[in-house]
């Protein structure tokens, strides 16, 4: 009866990806894997450090794991696990602790998974991170993260990221290429090209972003691919107009702005300020018109006055977008941030950050209404919600239809006629 191994993952698409690269090289050996929370064997905890709240989760986790499965190998790899391993290894049940450089080298130190007595930790220094492991998740039958890029050269004050995933690093476009082709022949229809910094990719092989979206562009069997999150300064126009053009390549655009305030982007050591932000969505939405945009934004940072807030506020309210992703800030020690004065209230923060959520509510419920009467290409996926199914038009709208098991990772025309009380979009599967 083979071992049964189940996988938790905390964060970004980025650790999505790796994981489900992790889960592959079990599967291959035999595992049987399982829900985590079921009867396991072995648990694999990937995890994320971007805020304390992502911390707490971990341990949390951990614990959950432990009592549902209190004989399990309990290994914790990700962000948190590279930043915080001592630590990591002190909570009861814990077996193995993997940095940065060992997340896909479970095997090279388990030969035989039982519970151990003291906690084994295999880590390194941030400055010894320099392998690109490349990574895709297929746990989803319709859409695969694609990693294309790791680490960040950037030094945001209020960021641990670098200080726990190194460097920036990127596969060849020819190498990520070949793990397109891979996705393709799996059966997916869309791929999310995902990494910590992705249009900084290609520093080491002298290539560019905008090399790689061309040559993607070409790979058979792919028939879209979405942006993540993309900074400001790396947006260049030749891949705004890529993107107005490209069949594949959706409008859909995520970028991190964090303030409106430019003396809070110099604080936070951000590489633009809001005249050249301004001037990227407002090319976005001159040449991609009916483009969803998604933009980051961090309330609470040191020295954020009420003044420095409204400024934000009054910037998002002006731009032509479609959804705030709203973080409250929290410490990271080890930031230069962690030190700055002008510390902002918790009651003050949260003050904000629902005012925030009110625009972004304002700004998505605009957006969708936009586009009833209109027909629209549904990439709909297999997840049975109820009685119900969902699906992505190219620009990000969320629509959902009676369940269909026909319509599963099936792209079809959609007429949108309305939306519904829970704010996804509704209307009539066009026959062609």
């Amino acid at each position: 009866m083979p071992q049964k191994v189940s996988f938790h993952t905390l964060g970004c698409k980025l650790n999505f990806s790796e994981t489900s690269s992790i889960a592959r090289e079990f599967s291959e050996r035999g595992f049987e894997k399982v829900k985590f929370g079921e009867n396991s064997d072995i648990i694999v905890i990937n995890t994320c450090t971007v805020t304390e709240i992502a911390d707490k989760k971990c341990r949390q986790a951990i614990k959950k794991a432990k009592k549902n499965s209190p004989d399990a190998f309990i290994a914790v790899t990700g962000c948190y696990a590279q930043s915080d391993a001592e630590k990591i290894a002190e909570i009861p049940g814990v077996d193995m602790v993997l940095g940065m450089n060992e997340k896909f080298n479970f095997f090279k130190y388990v030969e035989t998974v039982k519970k151990r007595k003291e906690t084994v930790v295999y880590s390194c220094e941030t400055s010894d991170i320099e392998k690109f492991d490349p990574a895709f998740s297929s746990g989803d039958r319709t859409r695969s993260f694609l990693k294309i890029q790791d680490g960040c050269d950037y030094p945001c004050t209020y960021c641990k990221i670098p200080s726990v995933r190194g460097k920036s690093r990127s596969n060849s476009v020819a190498e990520t290429v070949k793990q397109a082709e891979i996705i393709a022949e799996s059966g997916f229809k869309e791929v999310i090209l995902t990494g910590v910094n992705i249009g900084d990719f290609g520093k080491i092989s002298g290539e560019t972003f905008f090399d790689l979206i061309k040559a993607l562009d070409k790979v058979e069997g792919i028939e879209r691919y979405r942006i993540s999150s993309i900074e400001p300064n790396l947006i260049t126009d030749e891949i705004i107009r890529f993107t107005a053009v490209s069949e594949k390549f959706l409008p859909h655009f995520h970028i991190p702005l964090q303030s409106g305030s430019d003396k809070i982007l110099k604080l936070m050591k951000r590489r633009y300020n809001t005249e050249l932000f301004r001037d990227k969505i407002e090319k976005i939405n001159r040449l991609v018109p009916d483009a969803f945009v998604g933009i980051d934004v961090i309330t609470g940072f040191p020295g954020e006055t009420e003044s420095d807030f409204e400024d934000t506020y009054r910037f998002l309210e002006s731009l032509n977008i479609s959804f705030l992703h709203v973080f409250s800030y929290s410490v990271r020690k080890g930031t230069p941030a962690e030190k700055m004065p002008g510390k902002v209230s918790s009651a003050e923060i949260k003050k904000r950050s629902e005012k925030l959520h009110f625009l972004s509510y304002l700004k998505h419920s605009e957006f969708y209404k936009k586009f009833v009467g209109t027909k629209h290409k549904v990439l709909f996926e297999g997840a049975k919600h109820g009685n119900s199914m969902f699906g992505f038009t190219e620009n990000y709208i969320k629509v959902e239809t009676p369940y269909n098991s026909k319509l599963v990772n099936d792209i079809v025309d959609f007429q949108i006629t309305g939306i519904n009380e829970a704010g996804n979009a509704e209307g009539e599967i066009s026959e062609n």
